[in-house]
């Protein structure tokens, strides 16, 4: 709170990005901030072969590089990060994907949010950062709010307008999460490799009575990622598909039967199935329309 000393550890995770990883930390040291207010980087190298790690050593001495062998992931590699720092007991946790570029005043926004909030309601929430793409400026990342009921895990993204907004979860691009919360839903789950953790998150926070809020405003930038598996790769066999969705950074089998079993009832086994269906079908009429052309 304002005129109290608020200590903020910023997370982040890396994995042959030096350049990406730099700009990003580039900005978190150009933020304006309170004179209250102080901040300590907590960075995991997971296994970066590009020379990231002594870079970041190099041009921010104060960051505290942590090692990883390479398979920890984004999910994994923010939980190490996580750890490390809640040892500390700060008063704010910040998640910080490092393809995210800060406005100057991004943590500013995000803990008057906070702030703001906690004068109605004391009860504890998270503040999404809202994020957008630096050409188009739409909204890429942030909080995400359920559009469908028959389908309790698809979500869109929710655009800011001037006020905190709640939000059933959120990306975990910028998310600044206060000390008191992190301390009652721990750290990320370490079940989740890469992209289902900090939904999950969310959903965790939630449940224990807490509230996620996007910011008033966008807070930095970011392009959106194509997540679509098999859009980005038509030439390939369904075995090789398979393969490929079941790794880390696809949507791997028992990762989304876990995070479907906590959030989708007795109907788990349905939502668990839906996307590989898709997938294979897919994948089916693809092969189908080769063939057909071929003969053609």
């Amino acid at each position: 709170m304002k005129g109290t000393k608020n200590r903020i550890a910023i997370l982040m995770t890396c994995h042959n990005r030096r350049e990406t990883t730099l700009s990003c930390l580039k900005a978190v040291f150009k933020q304006v901030l309170p004179e209250s207010v102080t901040f300590n980087v907590f960075l995991v190298d997971d296994g970066s072969t590009d020379g990231t790690g002594d870079a970041v050593r190099s041009y921010y001495p104060s960051v505290a590089v942590l090692e990883g062998d390479g398979s920890l992931f984004w999910n994994r590699g923010m939980r190490k990060a996580f750890a490390e720092a809640m040892e500390r007991d700060f008063d704010y946790y910040l998640w910080l994907n490092d393809d995210t570029i800060l406005y100057t005043k991004a943590l500013k926004i995000l803990l008057e949010t906070v702030w703001k909030v906690k004068k109605t309601d004391n009860s504890g929430c998270i503040i999404a950062g809202s994020i957008c793409d630096p050409e188009s400026g739409v909204p890429t990342y942030g909080g995400l709010i359920r559009y469908t009921r028959w389908h309790p895990l698809n979500f869109r993204i929710l655009k800011p307008r001037g006020k905190p907004l709640p939000c059933h979860t959120m990306n975990g691009n910028c998310i600044l999460i206060p000390g008191e919360v992190a301390k009652a839903v721990g750290n990320l789950d370490g079940s989740f490799s890469h992209s289902i953790g900090d939904t999950d998150y969310g959903l965790r926070a939630v449940k224990k009575g807490f509230s996620i809020l996007i910011s008033p405003e966008y807070v930095g930038t970011c392009e959106r990622k194509n997540n679509s598996i098999y859009g980005r790769n038509q030439k390939m066999t369904l075995r090789e598909l398979i393969k490929k969705v079941n790794q880390p950074t696809g949507l791997p089998f028992k990762e989304w039967m876990i995070y479907t079993g906590r959030y989708t009832g007795i109907f788990w086994p349905f939502y668990w199935v839906r996307p590989y269906v898709n997938m294979f079908l897919k994948a089916t009429m693809l092969s189908i329309l080769k063939c057909f052309r071929k003969k053609i």
